[in-house]
């Protein structure tokens, strides 16, 4: 996510499936927008009702919390939803800010299970583990100069890289462990690269079997700030969560299988405003406060000249383009790349147990 510049987006009242979608934008008007297609798809689902064709979406409850499955199937469901097709799991744990060790070990191995399902699926069903040769390229996009940015580069660092050590592994845990290489490649304003490109050469180079991609993320609701991992089998759209889109990380792209992973620390100002004055609107006229993203704060609340001016004056002259993040946001970002470093680490390397793993990450 490259936070040098940012533009928000504008919902219009739908007339049909097709024209409902989360990506719609217009020149300084406020952004509703999300990264995460759990979120989008509650805002489709509130606007159409619980069915939405080409939306296959399931929540299992867990110790720690939630996992919810999206499975984008069709190309009219994927412009509603402004996500490409494809998997997408959000694995939600509302007391991961506790900095409970015991907690971001759950959420870790569940990370884990996902992302081994997930690699499983998009490499045919084929159990990678006994693969020979099979090596994971891991990249930490984002800025390390920007804490709110820095989620990829820390757990780049955190993943244990075993690419140049792979043929001196012991023979007892060989079986269990699989070459690893990781790069942070900056982004655009400090390289002068684009993000992709930098990966595009070195895949051509390591011809590794598999990319997994981390980055942060933009979220609608304040409470997905640090209690949400993502996941998703359709690669990255790098800096598009502050509307700044750069070239796609695909398996189009690259020309091997990318998995996503993100974690959410930032928010759009706009949608806390919508929000805020969707909840006093209802409130005023008796209806009692709605759940935040509703179809009125969508389609009702949606831009710039639909705000009260005194609103609009306040966010002058950033409107749309306000990005907040937790004051706390540098210790929420050391512990979430522990715990999204730890999940990687417990997918490739199931050799490894829990102590080793966290050990390494100390």
């Amino acid at each position: 996510m490259d936070f040098n510049r940012a533009f928000g987006s504008k919902r219009r009242p739908c007339q049909s499936f097709e024209r409902l979608s989360t990506e719609e934008s217009s020149p300084g008007g406020g952004s509703l927008r999300t990264d995460l297609a759990v979120e989008a798809h509650e805002v489709i689902k509130q606007s159409m009702g619980p069915s939405i064709p080409g939306v296959n979406a399931r929540t299992d409850e867990t110790d720690f919390g939630s996992i919810t499955r999206v499975a984008i199937t069709t190309e009219q469901a994927a412009r509603a939803l402004g996500k490409a097709m494809g998997n997408y799991i959000t694995i939600d744990a509302p007391d991961l800010p506790l900095r409970d060790r015991e907690l971001q070990s759950q959420v870790s191995q569940a990370l884990a299970r996902e992302l081994v399902g997930l690699i499983r699926a998009n490499l045919n069903n084929v159990d990678f583990w006994t693969v020979p040769d099979f090596t994971t390229l891991v990249c930490g996009l984002g800025n390390w100069n920007a804490t709110p940015d820095a989620i990829g580069p820390l757990v780049a660092g955190k993943v244990m890289v075993t690419r140049h050590v792979y043929s001196m592994t012991p023979p007892e845990k060989r079986g269990g462990l699989k070459a690893v290489a990781a790069i942070s490649p900056g982004v655009l304003g400090l390289t002068g690269i684009e993000t992709a490109e930098v990966i595009l050469g070195v895949v051509g180079r390591l011809r590794p079997n598999l990319v997994i991609v981390v980055d942060a993320l933009a979220a609608r609701g304040v409470s997905r700030l640090g209690t949400t991992i993502q996941l998703g089998d359709t690669g990255i759209q790098p800096g598009s969560g502050v509307g700044n889109r750069r070239f796609g990380i695909t398996r189009e792209t690259i020309g091997v299988p990318v998995i996503a992973v993100g974690v959410p620390t930032v928010v759009h100002a706009m949608t806390i405003v919508a929000d805020a004055l969707n909840i006093m609107g209802q409130a005023q006229q008796g209806m009692g406060p709605q759940p935040p993203g509703g179809p009125r704060s969508i389609q009702d609340i949606a831009g710039a000249s639909q705000l009260p001016p005194a609103v609009s004056q306040m966010l002058q002259p950033y409107l749309g383009t306000l990005i907040i993040t937790p004051k706390e946001v540098d210790v929420l970002a050391k512990e979430l790349s522990d715990v999204v470093a730890g999940g990687i680490n417990y997918a490739l390397h199931p050799a490894i147990d829990e102590e080793e793993i966290y050990q390494y990450l100390q």
